[in-house]
């Protein structure tokens, strides 16, 4: 009988010790990221869904907005500035869509054996390299949870896992990044449209402005 209780005991155990480290998994909600820059560090906020992310970030007097797609065939990036009047959208043309695509890297990853604990997200080391450009990075990951790739992710799908410290390539510049943390927060209601009252323009002229 004690043999039975043992084993009762630790079956009950090994039950909890899962549940407490299952994965988490999101199919939409907000991602919050600290992201170092020249400048210093801007929070950003992205909002996902299976098929679609906002990315929010506040860069001085400005709020900028980046709406994608999982299939990489929309992009369109929101200017707005409260103190000037100003409310800008650039929707990227199929090519400059296709050029962006042929910009970005091509990362390689090794997984490693180091581990440590980031924001609470129990994570493993994992070596990046990119093989277009030759440059080596070190990257986080954990599978805590899972959610969708996103603006800042969407070159880690084969990491082993969700990136939570990291560097990713944006405009040809590397970028450090951390995930703060991630809830199940709903999206506003018309977060991945372009609001009626924002003017189109093109990539050329919203890069003409000082908009990235």
């Amino acid at each position: 009988m004690n043999i039975k209780l043992k084993f009762a005991l630790g079956l009950a155990f090994s039950a909890l010790a899962f549940t407490a480290n299952a994965q988490k998994t999101y199919t939409s909600g907000v991602a919050n990221y600290t992201i170092k820059s020249p400048a210093g560090d801007v929070d950003s906020k992205i909002y996902f869904t299976a098929d679609s992310s906002a990315s929010v970030t506040q860069q001085g007097p400005a709020n900028i907005k980046v709406l994608t797609n999982s299939k990489s065939t929309f992009v369109a990036i929101l200017v707005d500035v409260p103190v000037a009047s100003m409310k800008k959208a650039a929707v990227l043309t199929p090519d400059e869509i296709e050029q962006g695509l042929a910009a970005a890297p091509k990362f390689v990853f090794t997984p490693s054996t180091e581990t440590k604990v980031i924001n609470g997200y129990n994570c493993k080391k994992v070596d990046v390299k990119d093989s277009k450009s030759g440059s080596s990075y070190t990257a986080w990951v954990t599978k805590d949870i899972t959610l969708p790739t996103n603006l800042l992710t969407k070159y880690f799908a084969d990491a082993g896992g969700v990136p939570v410290q990291f560097t990713t390539v944006q405009m040809g510049q590397a970028v450090d990044v951390t995930l703060k943390s991630v809830t199940d927060e709903k999206a506003p209601a018309g977060t991945f449209a372009i609001p009626g009252d924002f003017e189109k323009i093109s990539l050329d002229d919203l890069k003409a402005m000082g908009g990235k």
